[in-house]
């Protein structure tokens, strides 16, 4: 297999998400509505569903990726649903846990559940989602074996996640991470729910064991890609894109792809100067320095190259892997987003 062509393919992506949108969302609603009221009305509120009850849940790209893997490998999606759900009430889990750890003010331009709850009322519905993620997975129609390996494959990734999220944490305390550190961090933050998600997919799909590792793996090198490109946006993406000003990252220190990149492959000189820049929160002269440092250093040139490079290798998982031609298609396209994307 060949990696996806270079082209945002956002309009092909908006398609498959719209098609299997209504089943995810159907799902995310009875799980919640399930929930005891108390936690499950803030749960309501961190979706955005209280202010707008059409309100949308999202992009969803996990939880699509799941389904979508199930009819690519020939099967049919009816089966997956609980299995996408799930992937997403834990991606919403991590992201209310993320905001308190962060102590971020909003989230897609609300106010962060632990800004309007309290810090242990949020605690507590993040706690929640996560018990809701693992009883609707218990859902799945599948043998008793199948159910308790998709049981496993999730609880992994929250693992994975945990620990990406205390690499994250830790490392805001460092001067300087390497390369590797960020991979390791990446591939818990990121990664790790992204393979769970096409693995499950290919486990509803009744793939067999080599097909699921393979779907797994696959996910995990695309969630790698994925970030990468979400920390090229984080410094040069477009304010009308991406809703946050240009250079955001660079503000908050973040020690994104490109920034650990130059610290490594830069000049001595401009390693240090950036190291420099970075012990202190930048001023607008200071962010421009650091612009021109990541410019000069071919930093973004880097990132791009490196996103390509592990949606190469998650294409080449799949090598032997028999897949339906236009649900193949499918993945290059929201592969080929995935490194492209402007937002």
């Amino acid at each position: 297999m060949t990696a996806p062509a270079a082209d945002d393919g956002a309009a092909a992506v908006a398609d498959v998400v719209a098609r299997y949108r209504p089943a995810v969302e159907r799902g995310l609603r009875e799980a919640v509505d399930a929930a005891p009221p108390g936690f499950g009305a803030l749960v309501r509120e961190h979706f955005g569903w209280d202010d707008d009850a059409a309100a949308s849940s999202g992009k969803l790209l996990r939880p699509v990726m799941c389904l979508l893997v199930a009819e690519a490998l020939g099967g049919d999606a009816e089966p997956a649903p609980p299995a996408a759900v799930a992937v997403e009430l834990v991606h919403n889990f991590s992201l209310i846990h993320d905001d308190i750890e962060d102590q971020s003010d909003t989230r897609h331009g609300r106010p962060t559940l632990w800004r309007t709850a309290g810090l242990p009322l949020a605690l507590n519905a993040g706690d929640g989602l996560f018990a809701l993620a693992r009883r609707t997975l218990l859902n799945l129609a599948l043998p008793p074996e199948r159910v308790l390996l998709a049981v496993r494959l999730l609880d992994d990734a929250c693992i994975a996640l945990c620990e990406g999220q205390h690499l994250d944490l830790t490392f805001e305390a460092r001067r300087s991470i390497t390369l590797a550190e960020y991979e390791a961090m990446v591939a818990g933050k990121t990664a790790a729910l992204l393979g769970a998600a096409m693995a499950l997919g290919a486990l509803a799909a009744g793939a067999d064991a080599a097909a699921v590792e393979a779907m797994h793996a696959c996910g995990r090198e695309l969630g790698m890609a994925f970030q990468v490109q979400d920390d090229v946006l984080g410094i040069w993406g477009e304010a009308a894109d991406t809703g946050k000003p240009v250079a955001d990252d660079i503000r908050a220190r973040k020690k994104s792809f490109p920034v650990v990149w130059a610290r490594e492959h830069a000049s001595p000189d401009a390693a240090a100067r950036l190291a420099a820049l970075y012990a202190t929160p930048p001023d607008d002269a200071a962010v421009a320095d650091i612009l021109a440092i990541l410019e000069r250093a071919g930093a973004r040139d880097a990132a791009a190259t490196a996103a390509r490079a592990w949606a190469d290798r998650a294409f080449a998982r799949l090598a032997g892997v028999r897949l339906v031609a236009q649900r193949e298609a499918e993945l290059r396209k929201i592969a080929s987003y995935f490194v492209t994307r402007r937002s």
